[in-house]
Order: C-alpha cells, then sequence, then structure tokens
C-alpha cells in the first residue's frame, strides 16, 4: 500500500524553557490509503497534537509531514488551505460549526470555498447528511441541534466530497452507541473504498473498527499492533 501520509521524526514542543511541554516526541507513522489507524493513549499523551499536525493546522517544531509525498512544510498559506479543503478532513472534539449557516450549509462549505457549482454543492451536502441520518435536520441552525446532531454534521462536513484522508478526533465522544456504530461503519466504508484515516479514541471497541492501532504515551509511539482483539487492545498500556 501507498502512503497517504508520512509522518517523519516529528517532533511537537510549546512553550520554552522549564515552561516547555513536549506534546510529539520523534513520532514516524504512516497511513496508507485504505488504511484506517486507530490511535489511542490517556490524556496528555499527543494524540490531539499528531491530529493537528499531521493535518497541517500546526507545524511540527522538528520532522517533517508528507501528504502524498508532498512536504507540508513547503506550502505557501495560500496551497496548505487548499489542501485542506480537497484532501483533508476533519472531525473535531468542539464541532467548529459556523452558527450561521444551516447543517446542509456547514457540509457544504468546503466545497463552495472551493469554487462548486451550488447545485453539486447541495446535492454532495444532502447526500452526506443522510451516510449519518440527518436527513431531516439539513435547514436546521447548530443551536437548533444536539451535542450529538452537531457531531453528525461535523461528521458528514469531514467526509463530504472527495477526501482523501480523514482525521477524527473522538467522533463519536456525543453520540449513543448506537448512532455511533453507524458514523464508525460510514468512516469504514470510506477507507475501504481508498481513503486514509486516523480515528484518536479511548474505546476499544471503537478502535476495533480501525486496521491497525497506535499507542502514544508521553508523545511517543511505544507500540503498535494489527488487528487485535477488543478485548485485548488496553493490556499494559493503561
Amino acid at each position: 500500500m501507498t502512503a497517504l501520509l508520512h509522518l517523519i521524526g516529528v517532533g511537537q514542543r510549546y512553550g520554552t524553557g522549564e515552561a516547555a511541554v513536549t506534546a510529539l516526541d520523534d513520532v514516524d507513522l504512516e497511513v496508507a490509503a485504505g488504511e484506517l489507524v486507530a490511535v489511542m493513549g490517556a490524556s496528555g499523551s499527543g494524540k490531539s497534537s499528531l491530529l493537528t499536525v499531521a493535518g497541517g493546522l500546526t507545524r511540527p517544531t522538528s520532522g517533517e509531514v508528507l501528504i502524498d509525498g508532498v512536504a507540508l512544510g513547503s506550502l505557501s498559506a495560500k496551497r496548505m488551505a487548499a489542501l485542506r479543503r480537497t484532501t483533508l478532513g476533519f472531525v473535531f472534539q468542539d464541532y467548529n460549526l459556523v452558527p450561521t449557516l444551516t447543517a446542509v450549509e456547514n457540509v457544504g462549505l468546503p466545497l463552495e470555498l472551493d469554487g462548486w457549482p451550488r447545485r453539486q454543492v447541495r446535492r454532495a451536502a444532502l447526500d452526506a447528511l443522510a451516510s449519518v441520518e440527518l436527513s431531516d435536520r439539513t435547514g436546521s441552525y447548530p443551536d437548533d441541534l444536539s451535542g450529538g446532531q452537531q457531531q453528525r454534521v461535523a461528521i458528514a462536513r469531514a467526509v463530504v466530497g472527495p477526501r482523501r484522508l480523514i482525521l477524527a478526533d473522538e467522533p463519536t465522544g456525543a453520540l449513543d452507541s448506537q448512532t455511533g456504530e453507524t458514523v464508525l461503519r460510514m468512516l469504514r466504508g470510506r477507507v475501504d473504498a481508498g481513503a486514509g484515516g486516523i480515528l484518536v479514541t479511548h474505546d476499544a471497541r471503537h478502535a476495533a473498527w480501525a486496521d491497525r492501532i497506535v499507542f502514544l504515551r508521553d508523545g511517543r509511539i511505544i507500540d503498535q499492533r494489527r488487528a487485535p482483539q477488543p478485548e485485548s487492545l488496553l493490556a499494559g498500556h493503561r
């Protein structure tokens, strides 16, 4: 499999001097097209930092991030923004929905910014909302949606259009178990169709949907396992 995402010796530090905090420490990671990688670890282990660096939201202090062989550090701000709109799909813990836009407008926003015709934007956004079972709330504003519904809108926005790399930070955190399974099945389907994905989760049952599990501790990858059994995921990594 070809590496869609490649982190090479990535380090991330915040602050300076004695107050400096190391969020990532010499991380090497590859994610292939057609592969879903789950990232697990205790709070503060570097999981969210790994996602923001992988998606070009922050530049690493050291090392290199490549997507499709292109080093993100070599891209201008304009080209990086275009890459995030067309290739990357993010699911954030705090949703990041635009409060003045409806659900269908929020989902279609990346495509609209990329110049898609309005009719195609709406069709793609409606299909994405249907995939997370929100066809009945397309005209609702974020304030009129529950936390779980807002999360599903954010997930639909992350997968709308031809996104090739999906980065999801606890995407089922605000969802009940049945809806969470629907979302994971949809994410798994996108990966099986050729996308790459990183799923940050603390739940072993959710990690079991992945092809590979990466364990982080203190900003370092301490272990990786392929196709583990759900009940054994956390053994030795608490």
